[in-house]
């Protein structure tokens, strides 16, 4: 959908929101007490999945914030691995052996082994695209014995943190029948995945066979609401009990001791097409470089909920700007009206206003600008068939391996599965492979530092603004998590009142 179809007054829109989402969640408030234990939670998330909940999709990440699908290594508060379907690990030379828990079972009732974890593993490494954890990786995996061996092409610092990535979920083998990876049933977590309905709506019911502490909510109820302000909605209703990112026109809206503000490893990027079309030209890449002001949209989008961008790498990784130094970039050059297109997505609320403050600061520097805004799952693989000029997008820097290595070589590798900006850069690919073999520690951080700078240096990036999680937590909603990474939401000891 284009943008001049969606300039509805605030009003209308709010209007028809609530007409919307009319009974919305009236299908689990009639059971607010299964279990005799407790109420089910119910979240108001805001991307539908994009591939049927595929775990070697985005959608993974999904899995892992209801708590169903669980990986081998967890990520604590720093990035550094902690056991989960794995208890130990150990690396010799290219390989990390993996001892695996014992007495697990899945949610069809069938035990997780070393084969079943050798099974998914082995789906994702072949997988067509690859997770972009994956990206770069060659990656082999075998049973050895109880314990699982992880053999990757080149000596990898980073294998336990990749193997945290939702996109690794070890799922039972029911889950790899059909033609696409189906969780249904399949996972390892204190929630069983018991229904989903298309891009709507989900349920999750607690397994009482957990390995761990059983949850101590019945189940999940969650519903997909790709408006930002008919998700916020969901909150003033009582209809939902937990809203994921809260757009920041309604955080005002919300009784602020709902709210939960925390800064985030996510930045707001405008992503220039460096293969073809005006921005192969990099001084008209400078150009929309200096004419982009970041603080205005900060102040006038975010309403000050953000915070300016200094590299791709924000304040949620304070060594970043420690370690950063200038970076020389080309010269600007003169636009003379040339013709660009800016795509985006609504469902982030924010984003659609922030293109077309764009398109006005672009053209006062020169360049007629178009825009093509639509919903994520329309306009995705246009933006990566390099089908825009110029593409906003908001992006997590850790959100795989809680290292930003691995998404610095998603976005600007020449062989990386997510390159908007279709770069093809040696000196980018030199560095990028420089920081994923570097061990983890100080001197990994110079080298991801030096490889932020390498694609700053191209402009094929332009950083704008470092985003904040918002999240809405009803009064009665009680250990629910507020994770950065946006990995956790729901976990076993999250309960309503």
């Amino acid at each position: 959908m284009r943008l001049s179809a969606r300039l509805l007054p605030l009003s209308a829109v709010t209007a028809a929101s609530a007409l919307l989402l009319t009974g919305c969640f009236s299908e689990s408030a009639s059971d607010d007490s299964a279990g005799g234990d407790g109420k089910r939670v119910r979240i108001a998330m805001m991307n539908p999945p994009r591939s049927g909940l595929s775990p070697l999709s985005d959608d993974a990440f999904k899995l892992s914030r209801w708590s169903t699908a669980e990986t081998l290594v967890t990520l604590d508060a720093d990035g550094d691995a902690e056991p989960a379907l794995a208890t130990k690990w150990q690396q010799n030379g290219r390989t990390w052996t993996f001892g695996i828990r014992e007495g697990v079972t899945f949610h069809d009732g069938t035990k997780l082994t070393a084969e079943t974890v050798v099974r998914s593993l082995t789906k994702a490494a072949t997988a067509s695209p690859k997770p972009r954890i994956l990206d770069g990786v060659d990656l082999t995996v075998k049973a050895d014995g109880d314990s699982v061996a992880v053999t990757t092409g080149t000596e990898d610092p980073l294998v336990p943190q990749r193997l945290s990535s939702p996109q690794l979920s070890i799922l039972a083998a029911k889950a790899y029948r059909g033609k696409t990876v189906s969780p249904v049933g399949a996972g390892t977590g204190p929630f069983e995945l018991t229904k989903v309905n298309g891009t709507s709506s989900a349920t999750l019911d607690r397994y009482d066979d957990y390995w761990g502490d059983t949850a101590k909510s019945p189940g999940i109820d969650v519903k997909f609401v790709p408006d930002g302000t008919a998700r916020a909605a969901t909150l003033r209703s009582g209809e939902a009990d937990v809203v994921e990112a809260v757009p920041v026109s309604q955080a005002a809206l919300l009784d602020k001791e709902l709210v939960t503000e925390v800064p985030m490893p996510r930045t707001n990027t405008l992503y220039l097409n460096t293969g073809s079309g005006p921005f192969k030209d990099a001084s008209l890449r400078a150009a929309a470089r200096e004419a982009l002001d970041a603080e205005s949209i900060v102040k006038g989008v975010y309403e000050g909920r953000a915070d300016v961008a200094k590299g791709l790498l924000g304040p949620a990784l304070p060594w970043a700007a420690e370690l950063r130094k200038p970076v020389s970039r080309a010269k600007s050059g003169d636009p003379d009206g040339k013709t660009i297109t800016i795509g985006t997505f609504t469902d982030r609320a924010e984003l659609p206003e922030v293109a077309q403050t764009l398109q006005q600061q672009l053209q006062k520097a020169g360049f007629k600008v178009k825009l093509d805004v639509r919903e994520y799952a329309n306009i995705e693989s246009d933006a990566l068939a390099g089908e825009f000029d110029a593409f906003i997008l908001s992006r997590a820097t850790v959100l795989d391996s809680g290292d930003p290595a691995a998404y610095l070589y998603s976005d600007f590798g020449s062989k990386g599965s997510f390159n908007i900006s279709q770069l093809s850069d040696k000196k980018v690919d030199t560095a990028l492979e420089k920081a994923a073999g570097t061990k983890t520690g100080d001197a990994r951080r110079r080298a991801v530092v030096e490889a932020e700078a390498a694609v700053l240096a191209t402009d094929a990036a332009i950083p704008m603004l470092h985003e904040r999680v918002i999240q809405g937590d009803a009064a009665g909603v009680v250990d629910v998590e507020h994770d950065p990474r946006e990995r956790a939401l729901i976990t076993a000891d999250t309960y309503v009142k």
